[in-house]
This record gives structure tokens, C-alpha cells and sequence, in this order.
């Protein structure tokens, strides 16, 4: 009896419908991005985005049921995988100012490291160049970033590390244009060197934002 008990232990539980839709479907969107970011946009068909998930063109057309759909499903997936990296580094849990620089930190190092950045950046040049309605998409998702960027800056000023002076929404537009900016320079020259315009990146930030760079007698942090 014992032995038979744990054997019906061992019996991996049927997965529901709604689970295997799950999957398929994150199986497609991360298929998805593998295609575009190895072969660009164009080859993005259905056909071949079910053919590398191991699914039917069928199904990718069944799943989402165009381009657009796909594509919105593509960018709520990566916003989902930012998320959890920056949940996962503490981000939101640190002081406002050394969160924002850590922030831009995790960026820039994640940009050398993943195709996801690649895949999404060629999506957006797909969709401003084409001037597609697409580019609301993209647009909503800039505004969370630059909104998250907004509230830690914010934050740092409360807590005095920031100067009081500055303009806390501006700064984060031209954080996101930075990151934006490098992201783009990343498709048109694979090779650049992303690490000494990431120390930079971080270095003019500081001197640039911080308390301690514009007071006298003050060392910076």
C-alpha cells in the first residue's frame, strides 16, 4: 500500500486548457522575438514564428489573430521579464536616487547580454518607420518607464539627494531618451562599447543630479 502510494505521488498532474493556452502562447511571443531578432521584422510571419515554437502557423494565427495583437503581446511580455529583473535587483526598495543610477546600470547591462532589447528596439523602428498605429504601443510602454523614473526622482529629492531644483519629469524623458538613444545605437553598431557609455552614463548622472556634486564642502557619495 505504502509503495503504490508513492508511486500515485509521483504522477505529474494534467495540465488544464487554460495552462496549455498559456503556454503556447508564451511559446509563440518568445518564438517571436527569436525570428526578429536573428532574421528582422519582415520574417516575422506567422508560418515562421509557429515553425520555430514547434507549433502550426495555424495556432499563431488562432492565438493572436494579427500582426498587431502579436506584437502588443510581444511588448506586454517583455514589460513582464523587466519587472520581474528589477524586482529581483531590489530596484523599487532602494533610496530614489542610488535606485535611478541602478537602474540605468541594470539597463545598460542588460543590453549587451539580451536579444530581447534587439528584438523590441527592431519592432519600434519597424513601427515609426512605417508609421504604423503601432507606435501608441510602444508609446504607453516609454510612458511607464519614464513614470517609474519620474516617482524615484521624486523620491530622491525627498530624501535630499537629489538637487530640489530640478525637474524630476524632464529628467526622466532624457533618462528614457538616453537608454533609448544607446538601445538604437546597439541595432546600428553591434560592436559599440557599452560599458565605458555605461560608467559614463552613470558619472554624468551623478555630477549632473546630485546633492553632494553641487554643494561646496560636500563629497560626493
Amino acid at each position: 500500500m505504502t509503495r503504490l502510494a508513492e508511486k500515485s505521488t509521483d504522477v505529474t498532474p494534467r495540465r488544464t486548457q487554460a495552462e496549455r493556452r498559456d503556454e503556447s502562447e508564451r511559446g509563440l511571443v518568445q518564438a517571436a522575438i527569436g525570428v526578429v531578432a536573428e532574421q528582422g521584422v519582415g520574417a516575422a510571419t506567422f508560418e515562421a514564428i509557429g515553425r520555430r515554437a514547434g507549433y502550426s502557423r495555424g495556432l499563431a494565427t488562432q492565438r493572436f489573430g494579427s500582426k498587431r495583437a502579436l506584437i502588443e503581446a510581444v511588448i506586454d511580455w517583455l514589460h513582464e521579464q523587466q519587472e520581474a529583473a528589477l524586482e529581483a535587483a531590489g530596484i523599487d526598495g532602494r533610496p530614489g536616487f542610488e535606485a535611478v543610477l541602478d537602474y540605468v546600470d541594470l539597463y545598460l547591462r542588460g543590453l549587451a547580454a539580451s536579444e530581447y532589447g534587439q528584438a523590441y528596439f527592431m519592432l519600434l523602428s519597424s513601427a515609426v518607420a512605417d508609421a504604423t498605429d503601432l507606435r501608441s504601443a510602444f508609446a504607453a510602454e516609454h510612458w511607464r518607464i519614464e513614470s517609474r523614473l519620474e516617482a524615484l526622482l521624486r523620491r530622491g529629492q525627498a530624501e535630499g539627494d537629489i538637487r530640489a531644483g530640478l525637474d524630476p519629469r524632464a529628467a526622466a524623458l532624457m533618462i528614457g531618451s538616453l537608454l533609448l538613444g544607446l538601445s538604437m545605437q546597439r541595432l546600428v553598431d553591434p560592436d559599440t562599447d557599452l560599458e565605458s557609455i555605461r560608467e559614463t552614463s552613470l558619472a554624468t548622472l551623478r555630477l549632473s543630479f546630485g546633492v553632494a556634486a553641487h554643494s561646496p564642502g560636500k563629497t560626493e557619495r
